[in-house]
């Protein structure tokens, strides 16, 4: 069951044009609190500006559930409330679907004192949503709080020109909303990516958080069918076609004017009231050059290069999969230019982009699971985007992969140590089969499989019953994990301990779904600094893939003892240690605080830029 529930498609700045005001269906709950509050999502709109709370809104109630929601409204405080759930668990849902399992947030903050109240564990299950928190231009995931914080703030080019500022909320951006969502589920799939031990991680971070927003416009279908009318079925136009063609004199009204993208644009209302003078960000923000990154240490200048490729891929695919569209609109005398194309095909157009789309955002998704335990590289992102995408599709009628590999390699973005970028070259080996005999033996997948209803007793939450059901299988992982170190890519010397056990439900090419088990085994090694005499924590381990029947598929090992990998985190801290001028200065336990600080994804401090 889903509820229908009102919402900006993109922004406030929209208007009602290009089906900004649109309905999405999120899952329906039945004991759905005001605020909204339900079983993993809280809103708690508290204004700390302000110092006060705002009425928190009943989607159950009968006038409101009967009109899907309320109305968008930038001035009413409720439908900012209704604005975050929906988005929220929109995103969610759409992540849970692509890596076939639910998504659960497990925050290890504490109350006041550092004591936590039985109303403090129970939080602890949700993903706390504030829609007023700051009166700031930001808006950012907060681990500590296990919290979505959301800014609002007066219109810069209004203060500029002497007018009556009007205010900006970044809550009821659905691009700022499904952003930081997407940061708080990755930080749930990878709690280890908050640590940059490389330039690459805090980039993929901002990445990846923008993929999972901007693949979501290509749900809209109104804005999709304007895009493809005013460029002519190329998407990847950055410009589109104006509603009138210009006069000998130029643009005379603002019909006449080309318009921006809004398929390919993160966030442009906040963007523009903030000084810039378009989108936050665009998926084609730079163009295909080798060298690109190594010429920036910038997070979202890294990011963005890689959100470039994936959607250079995709468009490139979106292409392909049109050709005879067009070939055939062509043959029988239709005009395919900006703003001249036949319903009809805009239309079969529209489908096909949306498809191709939802494909990629999936791969995406799912691409994590394929990832590194720790200390990720856009490189090791690549390898995981063919290899999800082979078990998916093993044929690539299409070809997806190919066209990932060559946007990839066009921006410069290789794995470390492969000296082919062919697709058998760059995807995970699967484990040789003779050892992976060797792998979960029936009884250790038996207790796997206990199913949570059996662990459930009268009076107590499902919550407590997941506890103890990972608490056991957290146990027999580890006795396996530390039988087979070799065989799983393990220091010898390290202790291990297991992140994370999640059971997910393929469903594959061939329609039939099957049970997998994403297995994270972390270990951390200490290691001293030769630029500077600190001890640095180094991070690794390995994520393993298993299958239903107990056969492993795939250890992907980054061993927390890699005499490089460490030399390589030695010299990246060194260089954003020695960019700080607070380093000429500290000693050597203010030298230790800054370098845990260096090695620390700040989110907050990353969306100001800095």
């Amino acid at each position: 069951m889903r509820r229908p529930l009102k919402v900006f498609a993109f922004d406030p700045s929209h208007g009602r044009q290009l089906g900004n005001h649109m309905i999405v269906h999120v899952p329906y709950e039945r004991d759905l609190k005001p605020g909204p509050v339900g079983e993993r999502i809280a809103v708690i709109d508290y204004d700390a500006t302000n110092k006060c709370y705002y009425d928190p809104v009943d989607l159950d109630r009968p006038e409101i559930l009967l009109a899907q929601g309320l109305d968008p409204s930038e001035s009413n405080p409720q439908f900012h409330q209704q604005m975050v759930y929906a988005v929220a668990a929109e995103t969610t849902s759409v992540c849970e679907q692509a890596l076939g399992r639910p998504i659960r947030w497990r925050f290890h903050w504490r109350g006041p004192r550092g004591r936590s109240t039985q109303q403090d564990l129970r939080e602890r299950d949700h993903l706390r949503i504030f829609p007023h928190a700051m009166q700031e231009a930001n808006a950012y995931y907060s681990r500590e709080f296990g919290a979505l914080l959301f800014g609002y703030f007066a219109n810069e080019k209004d203060l500029e020109q002497g007018l009556t500022p009007r205010h900006v909320f970044s809550c009821l951006s659905h691009d700022i909303i499904a952003h930081e969502t997407a940061h708080a589920i990755l930080d749930v799939l990878r709690n280890q990516y908050m640590i940059a031990s490389n330039a690459d991680v805090a980039a993929f971070h901002e990445a990846f958080a923008d993929l999972v927003a901007l693949f979501q416009h290509f749900s809209v279908k109104e804005a999709l069918l304007d895009t493809i009318q005013r460029t002519g079925g190329r998407l990847h136009r950055s410009e589109l076609a104006p509603d009138v063609a210009p006069g000998a004199n130029g643009p005379m009204i603002l019909g006449e004017i080309p318009g921006a993208n809004p398929l390919l644009q993160l966030a442009r209302q906040f963007g523009e009231s903030t000084g810039l003078r378009g989108a936050l960000r665009s998926a084609l923000g730079t163009p295909p050059r080798p060298d690109a990154l190594a010429q920036t240490l910038e997070s979202h200048g890294r990011g963005a290069i890689l959100v470039a490729a994936v959607f250079d891929a995709f468009f490139t695919v979106y292409l392909k999969r049109t050709r005879d569209l067009m070939r055939i609109a062509r043959a029988g005398g239709a005009v395919t230019g900006a703003g001249e194309l036949h319903p009809d095909l805009a239309d079969r157009l529209a489908e096909e982009a949306a498809k191709t789309a939802a494909h990629f955002a999936r791969i995406c998704v799912r691409a994590i699971d394929y990832c590194p335990v720790a200390d990720v590289t856009f490189g090791d992102y690549l390898r995981a985007l063919v290899t999800a995408d082979f078990d998916a599709v093993p044929e690539d009628p299409f070809g997806y992969r190919e066209a990932v590999i060559q946007a990839f390699v066009a921006r410069g973005i290789r794995p470390e140590n492969i000296t082919s970028t062919s697709e058998e070259a760059l995807r995970w080996p699967l484990v040789e089969q003779p050892r992976a005999r060797r792998a979960l033996d029936t009884t250790t997948l038996a207790k796997l499989q206990v199913d949570i209803e059996q662990l459930r007793v009268p009076g107590r939450r499902i919550s407590a019953a997941l506890d103890v059901l990972y608490e056991q299988r957290a146990r027999f992982i580890h006795q396996f994990a530390t039988q087979h170190r070799g065989l799983l890519g393990l220091a010898r010397k390290l202790p291990i301990s297991v992140g994370v056990i999640a059971q997910s439900l393929r469903v594959h090419e061939d329609g039939i779904p099957r049970p997998e088990y994403v297995i994270l085994l972390h270990q951390r090694g200490r290691v001293t600094s030769k630029q500077r005499a600190l001890e640095l924590t180094v991070s690794g381990g390995s994520t393993v893939i298993v299958a239903g029947d107990g056969t492993l598929r795939y250890v992907i090992a980054k061993p927390a003892t890699h005499k490089a990998r460490i030399e390589r985190q030695q010299a990246f801290l060194a260089q954003r240690i020695d960019s700080d001028p607070r380093c000429q200065y500290a000693g050597d336990r203010e030298m230790a605080e800054l370098a845990e600080q260096k090695l620390r994804v700040d989110l907050a401090a990353l969306h100001r830029g800095y």
